[in-house]
Formats: structure tokens, C-alpha cells, sequence
């Protein structure tokens, strides 16, 4: 699969969808957590609500994926700029930082436009 390359104005042009979609695995999978705490339940039980949770995510990177971004973790999407990433998480109005290829998350500066 070809990587696409994202100017800043395409990668804020699709973070609503990436919103949505975020937002919707997030709170899926944040109910799933709560009706585990102090939970007395059965280990196959719990195994079978850890997988569901599992697929919560696995089912949002997929999706992630299919807009061209990028997922770099937990709720964190990267939209590729040919330098680096414009990056974005859970929580965030607006894609406002960036970071090499290899700084990562860690890296992550305000863009200058």
C-alpha cells in the first residue's frame, strides 16, 4: 500500500471524521473498562470483555487506517507530511503539532505555519 502524504489543510479537512470515529471506539471501550472494575467475574468471562475491548480498538485502528492516517497508539493518529507527522490525539480540537519520523511522540513540537 502506497503511504499518503498529507498537507495540513487535508489532514484537518479529515479529522473530524477521525474525531468521530476516535470518540466512538473511546467511549465504547471506556463503558467495556467500567463494567470490569472490582467486577467479580468469571476468567473465561473476563477474557471473553478484554477481547471485546480488544476489538473496540483493533476495529478503530482499522478504521484509522482506511482514512490514510497513520496510528501511532492508543488513540493517537498521525497524518504523514512527507517530513514527519502532523500529529493528533484523543482530546485535542485541532492537529497544532508535528514531529519527525524519529522523534515520535516524545518529539512533538507546535507547527509553524
Amino acid at each position: 500500500m502506497d503511504r499518503r502524504i498529507w498537507t495540513l489543510a487535508e489532514a484537518r479537512a479529515a479529522l473530524p471524521e477521525a474525531q468521530r470515529l476516535t470518540e466512538d471506539a473511546y467511549t465504547t471501550a471506556a463503558r467495556l473498562a467500567r463494567e470490569l472494575e472490582g467486577a467479580i467475574i468469571p476468567e473465561n468471562e473476563l477474557e471473553l470483555r478484554e477481547e471485546e475491548i480488544q476489538t473496540v480498538v483493533n476495529e478503530w485502528a482499522a478504521s484509522i487506517r482506511a482514512l490514510g492516517a497513520e496510528v501511532k497508539g492508543l488513540w493517537l493518529v498521525d497524518f504523514d507530511h512527507g517530513l514527519g507527522y502532523y500529529c493528533w490525539k484523543y482530546g485535542e480540537s485541532d492537529i497544532i503539532y508535528e514531529h519527525s519520523y524519529e522523534a515520535g511522540f516524545s518529539g512533538r513540537r507546535p507547527i509553524v505555519e
